[in-house]
């Protein structure tokens, strides 16, 4: 179950696709999947913050910052609220920070960098939307799966027993 992608890649070629970043891992646990709820943000965290202060109910918050490595997302307090209120996992297409703290977390987190600067709160975002990741359109109640080897999304919920 550890390298949940290959199997699931093995198992449903056709209804999986890759998002081909360079993705660091954060967070625990590994491997993570859940429902997509998006947000598309450029070095503003508001909008992240107030999601994840809601009932995650296993979901996976899936953030376009851009790829900005220039302000960080997502920091242990928004993730220790994302754990608290039962969220599956992040996914910030950007930077985070608080590295140390995130990796003690019961939460998946995935970034493409880290940076120690926090974002200036003013309110601005977009959620649910349709967001372009790394070349890949992705709509908000789609799944994603993540592990070690990358993050990839289905249109579907996939049995990961049968992976």
């Amino acid at each position: 179950m550890l390298d949940l992608l290959p199997d699931l890649f093995d198992s449903f070629p056709d209804e999986l696709t890759l998002l081909p970043a360079a993705w660091q891992h954060f967070g625990c646990p590994s491997p993570f999947w859940g429902e997509i709820v998006t947000v598309r943000c450029f070095e503003d965290n508001s909008r992240v913050k107030e999601l994840l202060a809601t009932p995650g109910q296993g979901k996976v918050l899936l953030v376009d910052g851009g790829a900005s490595l220039k302000r960080a997302l997502l920091g242990d307090m928004i993730a220790e609220s994302a754990q608290n209120n039962g969220w599956a996992g992040v996914i910030i297409y950007g930077a985070v920070r608080d590295v140390a703290t995130l990796r003690t977390l019961s939460l998946g987190i995935k970034a493409l960098g880290v940076v120690p600067i926090k974002t200036d709160r003013r309110g601005l975002g977009e959620t649910d939307v349709v967001l372009d990741i790394a070349g890949v359109a992705i709509e908000p109640g789609w799944y994603l799966y993540a592990d070690e080897n990358g993050v990839a999304v289905s249109r579907e919920l996939l049995s990961i027993t049968g992976a």
